[in-house]
């Protein structure tokens, strides 16, 4: 039987609390339920997307240049978005239950592997920009296949069974009070994205190319410094929650030094070689290089406090603290972003495309180190108590 302080590990999240009581058979309708409401809605979603695809890549910023390219990659990323949300519903159950080591690998696995499979595709198979989706698409598909092979060797507590599905008002009240922050967390992603490739079309095809290789390549930075905060998370809620300060503490301290030492090494790695990098994606256009490398070096220097920014807003959410969580949510690329990005290439041209993440980085990173002394402080209060 687990341990009812478990209930403490994510406060606001219906699986914990009620794996907390004991109620594994109600935990298991919760998790079923979100799991195949998930693919339904995405299913969904794919549909409604591929059928206005034409307006919805014109909106995002492609030219009638681009837009021949574009389709043929969203086409295929679309439709194998299925595996993405599969995913990303099942990290958050299997982080939801403690099992952080799936969540966290299973992350890593899917950058990793995207990195490797683009050039493989691009250049070995030739397959152009399709090539790029591809590598996307069988990444994410091999994701989804570990997690299907955690659910059928019944490493997880639930059986997710389509017989635990329960069409219940509680159900989805609770699975929405969870899933509004980051659904505003993707939907400000997808501004900012947008916002960027409109930005840069005034300055050409090359800008956007530009700017959309320097967007892969620091999600992929995102991505694995999110699976080691998806992993310190339930070790940091479920001490606080058992009052082992010191450990919060502790756990803390290693997240940051991990994490920041992850960032750091990357950052200089990818300063140093921005123009080899940046190749990997284009083939041998001067322009595109040109302006990408400088824009990902611009971009990679306030990468060095992602892990802080990523662990202590993880710790936040640990504590039942929201403030934390919305300014991770929607900090970097939302109320910080948007603004610069709209404003910005105004008085600075192209200059100001490039630069907007990265001041909107650094005020995030300002605002969670505030946050940071303040958490820290609190912590240390309770365990003198």
């Amino acid at each position: 039987m687990k341990d009812e302080k478990h209930i403490k590990m994510l406060r606001e999240a219906p699986i914990p609390r009620l794996l907390g009581a004991n109620d594994r058979e109600e935990a298991n309708h919760v998790a079923s339920t979100a799991l195949y409401s998930s693919l339904v809605i995405a299913a969904a979603a794919i549909a409604i997307i591929i059928l206005l695809l034409h307006p919805i890549l014109y909106a995002l910023g492609a030219t009638d240049t681009i837009y021949p390219y574009a389709r043929t990659y969203a086409v295929i990323y679309v439709i194998s978005s299925i595996f993405n949300i599969f995913n990303v519903t099942m990290n958050n159950i299997a982080t939801s239950e403690g099992a952080s080591k799936i969540s966290m690998f299973a992350m890593l696995m899917g950058a990793v592997l995207n990195v490797i499979f683009a050039p493989i595709f691009i250049y070995v198979f030739n397959t152009g920009i399709a090539g790029a989706a591809i590598a996307t698409a069988l990444a994410q598909g091999i994701t989804s296949f570990m997690y299907l092979m955690y659910i059928l060797k019944k490493k997880s507590v639930f059986s997710f069974s389509p017989r635990a599905v329960r069409i219940d008002g509680s159900i989805y009240k609770e699975i929405f009070k969870i899933g509004i922050p980051m659904l505003v967390f993707q939907l400000t992603t997808s501004v900012a994205m947008g916002l960027t490739n409109t930005a840069a079309r005034e300055y050409g095809d090359a800008a956007i190319a530009a700017m959309g290789i320097v967007t892969r390549v620091t999600s992929m930075i995102a991505y694995a410094v999110a699976g080691f905060g998806k992993g310190f998370q339930p070790i940091a809620g479920y001490n606080y929650g058992a009052k082992q300060y010191d450990r919060v503490k502790e756990a803390t301290k290693v997240g940051v030094i991990w994490t920041s030492s992850f960032c750091i090494v990357v950052s200089v790695l990818l300063f140093v070689f921005a123009t080899p990098v940046v190749s990997l994606f284009t083939s041998n256009d001067l322009k595109v290089i040109k302006i990408g490398e400088f824009a990902l070096r611009v971009n990679v220097v306030m990468f060095i406090g992602m892990g802080v920014e990523t662990i202590y807003g993880m710790l936040s959410l640990a504590l039942g603290k929201i403030a934390g969580g919305w300014l991770l949510s929607i900090g970097r690329q939302g109320v910080f972003f948007i603004p610069c990005i709209l404003i910005l290439p105004h008085f600075v041209g192209l200059n100001g495309v490039i630069f907007s993440q990265a001041i909107a980085d650094f005020i995030t990173i300002t605002g969670m180190i505030v946050l940071a002394v303040k958490l820290n402080k609190d912590i240390s209060l309770k365990a003198l108590n």
